[in-house]
């Protein structure tokens, strides 16, 4: 298809897209092996026991290239424990990127504990280590870093500056699972791992999550917090009077049908992502000589990967497309045929009411100010990055096969509206 000279579907041309995607975004890839792995334990009626869910641990650790791992029924849970096991206590604060899933920030007040957004790098869309450091006051436990979209943060900097002020590194590789950062496991380089394996992303095991540590402190911590009937820690002298509890009334053992397809998905994911990523990649080669979008993924030397790039997005570059609106740019993508083109990502944390009011523990006010802490809450305009996502970023097709007619014809969809922007302009 000339792109140049037809016309905009949005105007009442033909969509670009005239090719049947097939299987190309479906996704998690179930096998007769995952089948017959998840049929075993439920014909077994072993759902709610834990041999798997330790074979499943033992070999996402040794895969991670950390000491321990722990599996968990979501990645929320995980989350939780992890700010646990680092000692976050009620009236302390974490940093997190205010782009982001609520569950990177959200089980922090359910500790006590405050939230301190930081802003975003405009081109990584991760936590900009710019504005961390001034941040840090003396009730500072942890900073939580998400792989957003699969991008790896920039964790030498984030480590340089965790360790000069004595507080911990979480990082939240939900978005990130199989990602390198200068040729290290994403979840390896932090202090302590958490991530999510909801159906959704590219490590999906129907429903679940794993932690990921080499400090062993933590994890029986870990352990002790949510696993009654696996705390075992008579060595570490503050766990030993809480054997059989769990120590904070939570129940976070997986369902084992979860473990076991892991256990299937872990053998392959590797090889899965590694096609995702010459997909994903070939997409962007076929617009790089375009105005106005930027791919937002690693550069190719640098020893670093996007994983499975979950959730993949676009950056805009409005004056390059002589004002026209990021919003505007979507619409008419998504009239050629894209149905996952829209402006943005998650919504600002930081302006979400919860942050500003909630009672989770019917205090009498709002707790992210109940145990003491200084007041770190922020409006509108304070982290301005992170407020303009819906003009800075977009949604991108998520192939999982490197299938070049189809990619051509999807990257064909963008350069037909990046062509036509003047004409666009005439609209908006």
């Amino acid at each position: 298809m000339n792109t140049r000279t037809s016309t905009l579907a949005i105007h009442g041309g033909s969509p670009a897209i005239d090719i049947d995607p097939g299987d190309m975004f479906h996704w998690p890839i179930v096998t007769e092996e995952d089948e017959t792995a998840v049929l075993e334990v439920l014909r077994a009626g072993t759902m709610s026991e834990t041999e798997i869910s330790l074979e499943f641990e033992r070999e996402f650790a040794e895969w991670m290239g950390t000491d321990y791992a722990l599996s968990y029924p979501n990645g929320t849970e995980a989350l939780r424990a992890a700010m646990w096991a680092v000692g976050l206590a009620a009236g302390e604060e974490i940093i997190c990127p205010s782009m982001t899933y609520w569950a990177s920030a959200g089980p922090a007040l359910t500790l006590g504990a405050a939230v301190h957004f930081a802003d975003i790098d405009p081109d990584t869309l991760c936590i900009d280590p710019n504005d961390i450091e001034h941040r840090i006051g003396p009730k500072t436990r942890a900073i939580v870093v998400v792989h957003y979209t699969g991008h790896p943060c920039d964790m030498d900097r984030i480590m340089e500056i965790a360790e000069r002020h004595n507080i911990f590194v979480i990082e939240d590789v939900s978005h990130a699972q199989g990602g390198l950062y200068k040729g290290r496991k994403l979840g390896s380089i932090g202090h302590i791992s958490a991530t999510s394996m909801m159906g959704g992303k590219s490590f999906a095991v129907g429903e679940g999550g794993m932690l990921a540590t080499s400090n062993e402190t933590w994890f029986e911590r870990c352990i002790a917090y949510g696993f009654y009937e696996r705390t075992h820690a008579d060595t570490i002298d503050e766990l030993k009077p809480y054997v059989g509890g769990p120590i904070g009334g939570h129940k976070h053992r997986m369902n084992q049908t979860c473990a076991a397809m892991g256990r299937v998905q872990l053998k392959y994911f590797d090889a899965r992502i590694t096609e995702i990523q010459v997909a994903m990649n070939r997409f962007w080669d076929l617009l790089e000589d375009l105005p106005g979008i930027r791919p937002h993924r690693t550069a190719r030397d640098s020893g670093s990967t996007m994983g499975g790039w979950y959730l993949p997005r676009g950056l805009y570059k409005t004056e390059e497309l002589a004002g026209l609106r990021c919003s505007k740019f979507c619409e008419a993508v998504r009239a050629e045929g894209v149905a996952d083109c829209w402006p943005g990502a998650n919504g600002a944390l930081h302006l979400h009411e919860i942050y500003h009011s909630a009672d989770l523990f019917r205090m009498g006010q709002p707790t992210m100010i109940s145990f003491g802490q200084r007041d770190v809450r922020q409006g509108p305009g304070s982290l301005p990055v992170s407020e303009s996502i819906y003009q800075i970023a977009f949604g991108v097709p998520w192939f999982k096969h490197d299938r070049p007619d189809i990619i051509e014809a999807y990257a064909a969809c963008f350069r037909k509206v990046v062509e036509h922007a003047d004409d666009l302009m005439k609209d908006d």
